[in-house]
């Protein structure tokens, strides 16, 4: 966990500096910064508990609303707001958890897209409440200790601070007896039981922390986008986005989420600047070739070659 906690500080240290070295990739920052927290939040159910979900979008979505309808129409500030939005999705993931988790493999994955399919379905029809298909718009924020939070820097510090969090969390779930019910439960839920875990606990537990987390991270992308409609903040796409970041980066490790984001965000970044015509094409394809030569993802094939040279080593020792 040292060696974790050490490459946590270094991140930090290098996060800080970066407005500094690319002040005009600020955006480019935030964004990655956002879907490393994302994927390793959803990571904690989909890689460490194994149950894949493709509904994360509408937490990101319930924390970006919550901002928003604060501020619009109530004048809240947005940490008020943010923890209204991590009650909301916890309550919302027990929910959705209570329902679903008795459905395994690709049925529960398919349940997850329905679920967040209806949601979005309600953020569009019930525009009293969410502004409908024409969206809201986040005209007021305050200014705690005169810190302006539409400037971009100051975005990218709260998407730093998530970040971080969010990793610090994992980091401590790795080692902690919740972490080691979540891996048991994850490889044999029969086995798991066996030993006195509750499969349906943990799964909850897991569910309700990724979602919570989540929602964090989705209000500040509300305040990053300013404008907010139900096709951008619940949409399929998104969700498949931050599966894919913690899929490709690794599933299940502490820094393939961060890995996963960094190289899709750039990637997406240079493609689209520099293919303007194919950079989907090419998107795609890199993402093909990651899932077909490297399964495990990029950092959990690193620990498999890396654990099996260790195992070499001391056999001939």
């Amino acid at each position: 966990m040292t060696r974790h906690l050490i490459g946590l500080l270094v991140l930090l240290i290098a996060g800080l500096i970066y407005p500094w070295i690319l002040p005009s990739a600020l955006t480019v920052g935030v964004t990655i910064l956002l879907f490393a927290g994302w994927a390793t939040a959803w990571d904690i159910l989909g890689g460490w508990a194994g149950q894949v979900s493709l509904g994360h979008a509408c937490f990101v979505g319930i924390g970006a609303y919550f901002v928003a309808i604060g501020a619009t129409e109530y004048a809240m500030a947005p940490w008020w707001t943010i923890l209204m939005a991590i009650a909301v999705a916890s309550v919302l993931a027990l929910a959705w958890g209570s329902l679903t988790f008795k459905l395994h493999g690709p049925y529960f994955t398919l349940s997850t897209i329905a679920i967040a399919e209806m949601l979005r379905l309600v953020a569009i029809n019930e525009d009293w409440l969410t502004g409908g298909a024409t969206g809201v718009f986040i005209d007021w924020l305050p200014t705690p200790f005169g810190i302006d939070l539409f400037a971009r820097e100051t975005q990218y510090y709260l998407a730093l601070a998530f970040a971080v969090g969010v990793m610090a969390t994992i980091i401590g779930i790795s080692r902690s007896r919740f972490g080691y019910q979540l891996r048991a439960v994850r490889e044999d839920e029969n086995s798991a039981m066996a030993a006195g875990i509750d499969p349906t606990r943990t799964k909850l537990k897991a569910f309700m922390l990724s979602a919570s987390l989540t929602a964090v991270g989705g209000g500040i992308y509300g305040m990053m986008l300013s404008f907010l409609e139900p096709h951008i903040l619940f949409y399929l796409l998104l969700s498949v986005q931050i599966a894919l970041t913690g899929i490709i980066g690794g599933r299940g490790t502490i820094w393939g989420p961060l890995v996963g984001a960094v190289l899709l965000v750039s990637a997406g970044e240079i493609f689209r600047t520099s293919f303007a015509e194919a950079n989907l094409l090419i998107y795609g394809v890199l993402i093909l070739l990651v899932i077909l030569f490297l399964p495990s993802g990029i950092i959990g094939e690193f620990n498999r070659r890396l654990t099996r040279r260790l195992y070499a080593r001391r056999a001939q020792g």
